[in-house]
């Protein structure tokens, strides 16, 4: 089994898809995805589906999608020569659902897995080792989460969930390799981020240190301008005091080291200060 959802819905057995064609039941398959090898009760799953105006047929016709997932499983699995076991796969357990399958077949799950590496290794100062697993973690990702699936209010929460993971994965694996010395790499990629992500003060943090290390300090004094002007126009609110800490040594000529970013000074991505 192989399922996708960091991007458009894809779920294969073995080549042969499982992805149902309405709306409703690819909802039900992605939050069960979402969740693999743990249980979505039928509370949750209906809340995904209808909200809180349930249909008086919501309980049977719930039941009815997860018939027409496990017809499409045991499809495949007879296209595959392998009959039975959709019951396993999509098993009920205790007032809900769960989809058991092995944690490396969801790339959400992977993802999860690999962040979580990337950052104890970050932690550790094994800042190649951080490099490498936060970068094969935001790899995976072929577009927004669940693209082409309706958000019900907890698939929502999944997806926001794992947008926040991935910029989060981003922006230590970009300060990782600050830190490895590879600023002139990342000018081009901080370029395309912080164009995407406008009022983002970590990767403009970034894209600052990256000018300035690379021996282009009026550039970066240019990006630190453009985001105050986009954070007062938008939000009515000055730069945070460690972004305003890094224009200053950079018009004193002092060294970067860690102004500005996540961690030794961390910035949100609010314009506010944490802690």
């Amino acid at each position: 089994m192989e399922i996708q959802v960091l991007g458009p819905l894809t779920a294969a057995d073995s080549g042969v898809s499982i992805v149902p064609t309405a709306a409703k039941p690819r909802q039900v398959l992605a939050l069960l995805a979402l969740n693999a090898n743990r249980i979505v009760s039928v509370p949750q799953l209906m809340e995904e589906l209808w909200g809180a105006e349930l249909p008086r047929s919501a309980p049977t016709t719930l039941q009815t999608y997860v018939l027409q997932l496990r017809r499409k499983l045991r499809s495949a699995a007879l296209e595959n020569g392998l009959p039975g076991g959709a019951q396993q796969v999509l098993a009920t357990r205790h007032g809900g659902y769960v989809l058991e399958v092995a944690p490396s077949e969801v790339d959400a799950t992977e993802f999860d897995r690999l962040v979580t590496a990337g950052h104890a290794a970050f932690g550790m100062g094994d800042l190649e080792a951080a490099s490498a697993l936060l970068g094969a973690a935001c790899a995976l990702w072929r577009g927004p989460a669940l693209v082409d699936v309706r958000h019900g209010h907890q698939l929502s929460i999944e997806v926001t969930r794992l947008e926040e993971s991935r910029i989060g994965a981003l922006e230590r694996r970009i300060r990782a390799d600050l830190q490895l010395g590879r600023h002139h790499e990342l000018i081009g990629e901080l370029y395309a981020l912080t164009g995407h992500h406008p009022m983002d003060e970590v990767l403009h943090a970034h894209l600052i240190v990256a000018l300035y290390r690379a021996g282009r300090a009026p550039r970066a004094l240019t990006v630190y301008q453009k985001l105050r002007d986009t954070l007062i126009e938008e939000l009515g609110l000055e730069p945070s005091g460690q972004l305003q800490l890094l224009q200053r040594a950079i018009l004193r000529g002092e060294p970067a080291d860690d102004y500005g970013l996540e961690g030794a000074l961390p910035l949100s991505r609010s314009g506010r200060l944490v802690g």
